[in-house]
């Protein structure tokens, strides 16, 4: 009988390690991308203002003329559009009259403020500038509606007639 050899542990393991290393293994499925959170669209610059198109239009054209920092570049009365500038950023002032529904009971207005392209703005000055129209309009509006008043009063007032002077 021959004397049997005995196989070195080391060289087993290094055998098994190789032959483990050529097996297949199933592959990993990809890992699914992150569902991105919706972003939120800051909310746009606007308010509502219980008047008619016509006397807001008049009332901010009213204000902006004696706000610090506003040059005009255009007025559309017909689409409630004030083309300004303001501290250099230029702006589209909208007032857009609101149809009556459930919730809108009177003659209702809304002020919006875009950039001259359209989309909404949502820069400092642009918020600072609606915040001054949301807490003068109210004022104004009378003082436009008082104005227009007055005018119409004047119209109907019926003229003096001239005495005829006896010879």
């Amino acid at each position: 009988m021959h004397p049997r050899r005995a196989t070195p542990i080391p060289l087993v393991l290094a055998l098994v390690v190789a032959l483990a290393g050529c097996a297949q293994h199933p592959p990993k499925p990809d890992p699914e991308p992150p569902v991105a959170a919706p972003v939120a669209e800051p909310t746009p610059l606007r308010f509502n203002v219980e008047a008619g198109m016509n006397d807001t239009w008049n009332a901010v054209g009213q204000i902006l003329v004696r706000t610090p920092y506003v040059t005009w570049d255009a007025r559309a009365q017909m689409l409630g559009l004030n083309a300004i500038h303001y501290r250099g950023e230029a702006l589209m002032l909208l007032t857009r009259a609101l149809p009556v529904s459930d919730t809108i009971k009177t003659l209702t207005t809304e002020v919006t403020v875009t950039t001259n392209q359209g989309t909404a703005m949502h820069s400092d000055g642009a918020a600072e500038l609606l915040a001054l129209l949301a807490r003068e309009l109210p004022a104004e509006i009378e003082s436009v509606r008082a104005g227009l008043a007055a005018q119409e009063k004047a119209k109907q007032k019926p003229k003096a007639r001239k005495k005829k002077s006896s010879k």
